[in-house]
């Protein structure tokens, strides 16, 4: 809704400038309303030039807003008017928000690119060895004891205690070591431990090597987990609340 009536707000904008550009004088400023209009414009065609780096029709604008003044030769459907600038504005803020992950992986990369290709190249190593079994995201897992329940869902809520480390053996967290099961629901976590959970049944114990994509990616983390760290869990399934 913001959107709009900015767009709104600067039609007029726009329209005093087409004039202007038609041998109008400029005004001055003589009452607070004169200046509260100017004030507007300035701040609509700031907004205009955040919102619209190229491509920005202003003709078309200044047409949208003729057409609808004198109800004539309309070439949208009013009902479509703001589902339309409102996926425009979606699309932008997506392309927004995906540019700056790439920045951020970039740099993570760029600080932290050992830290990844260490973790992959555990990662292919321990596929082979013995116990380990492969799913096709890429995580990797060994059963350590199996459950004799059910299987959790997506939508579950569990208990689990659990123990994690770093490849090289440094825990980051341990609900083993606190002495108390932790509960979440099972979409609440990682992703890698949202699939592995799934696969467990009630009383089973898994031990999860979690691949950086499955995990925190290139995304810092408060204390000792680093961007692409492969992620080490031996994870007990206690119980299945709901």
């Amino acid at each position: 809704m913001k959107a709009i009536k900015i767009l709104s707000l600067a039609a007029a904008a726009l329209l005093v400038v087409s004039c202007n550009k038609g041998g109008v004088t400029n005004k001055s400023l003589k009452t607070e309303l004169d200046s509260v209009s100017y004030a507007i414009g300035m701040d609509v065609a700031r907004n205009v030039k955040a919102s619209f780096t190229d491509g920005f029709d202003n003709d078309l604008f200044i047409q949208g807003y003729n057409n609808v003044s004198d109800s004539s030769n309309i070439l949208i459907e009013k009902e479509k008017v703001q589902q339309i600038i409102q996926a425009f504005m979606q699309k932008k803020r997506e392309e927004m928000m995906k540019k700056q992950q790439e920045e951020a992986v970039k740099k993570a990369e760029e600080q932290y690119g050992e830290n990844k290709a260490e973790g992959e190249k555990f990662l292919a190593e321990n596929i082979s060895k013995d116990g380990v079994e492969t799913t096709e995201s890429g995580l990797q897992y060994i059963v350590l004891k199996e459950g004799t329940g059910e299987k959790p869902e997506a939508t579950s809520r569990v208990s689990v205690h659990y123990h994690g480390t770093r490849i090289d053996g440094e825990v980051f967290d341990s609900s083993v070591d606190r002495g108390t099961p932790s509960e979440f629901g099972v979409s609440q976590v990682i992703s890698g431990w949202t699939e592995g959970l799934q696969l467990m049944k009630t009383g089973a114990k898994y031990k999860f090597f979690i691949p950086q994509d499955l995990a925190y990616g290139a995304t810092p983390r408060p204390g000792k987990i680093k961007p692409f760290d492969v992620l080490i869990f031996e994870v007990e399934l206690i119980e299945i609340i709901k």
